[in-house]
């Protein structure tokens, strides 16, 4: 497969390499970009976690608990000038808490749901509002989230660029538990993990980390049963970054996110189980085109 320039350039936001080794990487690869990423860190060139090549767009997540059920929605725009006007900002508002009582799971779902006092629905006002407004928006996600008993706990970050929910399970009331669950969504929108525990930890991602691990410690040049406890310490680095309850607690790093559990759960006298977490960031995923400010004014300036 030809590598191309833009391959090049995407490799080298990914890893922060100098061209000629990602081009020498997509090489060795024929052009696989996860391929090339791991040749590198096998080389010694690139970090283990892949630097984030996602560029941001406009808009908020916003998010919504009831109690034992809690929503988050990400609604994008073309601007932050657009992202703070108060009929965006209502629009967005209204679609979460419609999301909630609608018990919708995703974003066609939502669309569908009688917007109140318009006689449109979800999706109808959204086109009104682009036409009010004269620039794109756009329902982008939706995740529902639920418990039998406890609290699933919902945080907004910095006026809606991170958005989190983590659900606990547990006899205590939501009251209770309300603590306990902003400080945990706190840490999610801080520490970025990727899963839950090891057992969630998908399996793919989770060989491919091992075999990075193997050949790097192969080139120490240890014999087989160093290589083996060399690879099973740093697969527990790996757990440590990428599991929220193996995590360091990022309110006291002293304590990994089970132990703070764990702690509350017997300050409160009653068990608590963290069932899962969700956590959005504005515009993740989304390439934006990037705008030359200067020659855009000097545009409109000559007409």
């Amino acid at each position: 497969m030809a590598v191309t320039a833009s391959m090049v350039k995407e490799l080298r936001q990914k890893t922060g390499v100098g061209m000629m080794d990602c081009k020498k990487a997509l090489g060795e690869t024929d052009g696989n970009m996860d391929a090339a990423v791991d040749w590198l860190r096998k080389k010694g060139m690139a970090s283990a976690q892949k630097k984030s090549a996602r560029v941001a767009a406009e808009g908020m997540v916003t998010t919504l608990s009831t109690g034992t059920a809690a929503v988050m929605v990400e609604v994008n725009s073309e601007t932050d000038f657009t992202a703070k006007n108060e009929g965006f900002i209502g629009f967005a508002s209204t679609v979460t808490k419609l999301a909630a009582e609608s018990g919708s799971t995703d974003i066609d779902q939502l669309k569908a749901v009688a917007f109140p006092e318009t006689g449109r629905n979800v999706g109808e006002e959204l086109t009104n509002l682009i036409a009010t407004i004269g620039e794109n928006m756009n329902l982008r996600r939706l995740q529902r989230m639920e418990v039998s008993s406890g609290l699933v706990s919902s945080y907004v970050h910095a006026g809606g660029k991170i958005g989190v929910l983590v659900g606990l399970e547990s006899d205590a009331t939501a009251d209770a538990l309300q603590e306990l669950g902003k400080k945990l969504a706190m840490h999610v929108a801080a520490a970025a993990p990727q899963f839950l525990d090891r057992d969630s930890v998908d399996g793919a991602a989770m060989e491919r980390e091992k075999a990075v691990l193997v050949e790097q410690a192969k080139a120490s040049g240890k014999p087989d049963n160093i290589i083996e406890k060399m690879v099973m310490g740093r697969m527990s680095k790996y757990y440590g970054d990428v599991c929220m309850l193996e995590q360091a607690f990022v309110m006291d790093p002293d304590m990994k996110v089970s132990k703070v559990v764990e702690a509350a759960a017997k300050e409160l006298g009653s068990a608590v189980k963290v069932t899962g977490f969700a956590r959005f960031q504005l515009g993740e995923g989304i390439e934006k085109k990037e705008e030359d400010f200067a020659a855009e004014v000097a545009k409109q300036v000559q007409g």
